[in-house]
Order: C-alpha cells, then structure tokens, then sequence
C-alpha cells in the first residue's frame, strides 16, 4: 500500500527544514523560513516565505503546500490563517530534549522515513550519553549563565539548560528554564546574575551579535567570575537557539569545547 506521504511541504522554522534535507526528503520543502540558514543550500533552493511571527499567506497559499510545519505558539496566528484556507498545519511546541526527539521522530514518520529518523536520533543520542560520561570525571563543574537576550536579559530556555547539564556545566538559571515563555525567563534584578557569579558566561542573541565587551562593561560585573576570567563566549542563535538538529549536533559540541577548556584550567 503506498503512504499518503506529503508531496509540498512549507516549513516555517529552521529545524524541520534542517531535517528534512538530513533525511534527503529536500525535495518535498516548497518554502522555508528567511531567518533559515542551516543547510547553506537551502536559501538558494527554496523561496523564503515567512519570517518567525510573520508570513506571507498568498505567497505560501500560492505554493499549494499539503503540509505547513510550524514551531510554538508564536506562531499560532499563521498557522489560523492558513487553516481557514483549508490548508494542513502541524505547529511543534518542543522545549525540551525529549520534545525535540519527539518532534524530529513525527517528522520523519510523516514522510515516510521512520527508521531512517530513528536511527538518526539513536546516533545523536549516543553521542550525547558520551559526552555525558566524559562530564562524570569532572572534579568541579562550572556556573553557566547563558543569555539569550540583554535588555532586558533572559536566561536559557530548557533545552539548552539541559545541553549545559550534557556538556559539563550547571546552569545558573535552572528555575527560570522551566518557563516555556522567554517573558517568563526575564531576570528582573540583573545583579542577580552578579551574585550567582557564573564561572562561564555565553550570549546568543537571537538576531543581532552578541558584545563580549558590553557585558564585560555592565555595572558591577567587574568581579563576577566569568568576568574576570576572560570567559565569555558567543554561540550562534542557529546553533543553540533551534529546537532541531543543530542544537543537538553543533551547539552542544560548542558547549562541551568551552566547558572542558574551562574544567582543564579550573578543575
């Protein structure tokens, strides 16, 4: 029996568009995302049809998709638009490792590749429980604080806090990373960041470079440890902010380098 597998796929963030070109089923994608930068290839396959809580209805209606695929509920009000025209949307809220499995697993069953997926987070996963037992030999772990915007300032959303866990570190913010919301994530008294005086800082400000020298130059940070140390860090918002296979893949190696670089000085 052949599978009613979609044929014209729109995907309106980065992961699944990553995915889908990893699981060789590229073809399918009719649209992505203008913020899709991962793979490179994709922005000059595909014709860019949305931003994040925008998107251009005609242009995607135009496009006769059979499947949209969306993330959170930010996006909420795309995916009612293109309902009411009758059109199929799938919209993923993951905030966590297991979601992010989840989501990549429905993904990947949804065109058919069930086991190709499954064998393709099997792997990842593995890699993952080896840096795991890597991190078991530490001695100290450092304080993590991970900003994901400056002002005001918003610590790690889950997936990434438990990427810091993975990698070797203790997030700063574990409270705060439970909040699926980033406005629920806003740490209203920044010298709290001072007095958890993190041992590693990294930024990722989604859509627009992070300023190692601007936090650096915050009021009352000149004794924080990071600080101090010289250990502030960027990591791309592509690779640690998408709730897909870069964050699983590039943005816990990034983690895991700046960790153990940190743990051979100080642990």
């Amino acid at each position: 029996m052949l599978l009613p597998i979609p044929q014209r796929i729109v995907c309106l963030t980065e992961e699944t568009t990553e995915w889908l070109y990893l699981l060789g089923e590229s073809h399918r994608i009719v649209g992505i995302s203008g913020y899709t930068v991962r793979p490179k290839e994709a922005r000059h396959e595909k014709p860019r049809v949305s931003a994040f809580t925008s998107a251009k209805i005609d242009k995607i209606l135009a496009l006769k998709p059979d499947c949209v695929f969306g993330f959170s509920d930010l996006q909420a009000d795309i995916a009612a638009a293109l309902i009411r025209h009758g059109v199929q949307v799938t919209v993923f809220n993951q905030r966590s490792l297991d979601e992010i499995f989840s989501m990549l697993y429905q993904v990947a069953a949804m065109v058919g590749q069930a086991a190709q997926g499954l064998q393709r987070i099997e792997a990842i996963q593995k890699q993952l429980q080896a840096i795991t037992s890597q991190t078991k030999a530490y001695t100290k772990r450092p304080k993590v604080y991970f900003e994901e915007w400056d002002e005001p300032p918003i610590s790690a959303i889950r997936w990434v806090s438990e990427l810091i866990q993975v990698a070797g570190g203790d997030d700063c913010f574990p409270e705060l990373a439970m909040q699926s919301m980033g406005k629920d994530r806003i740490i209203a008294d920044p010298l709290e960041i001072v007095r958890r005086s993190p041992d590693i800082i990294i930024g990722s400000w989604c859509g627009k470079k992070f300023r190692p020298e601007k936090v650096a130059a915050r009021a009352g940070w000149s004794e924080v440890s990071a600080v101090k140390n010289s250990q502030i860090f960027e990591i791309k918002s592509a690779d640690i902010l998408q709730p897909g296979p870069a964050s699983l893949t590039d943005g816990v190696n990034q983690l895991h380098r700046i960790v153990d670089n940190w743990v051979n000085v100080h642990g």
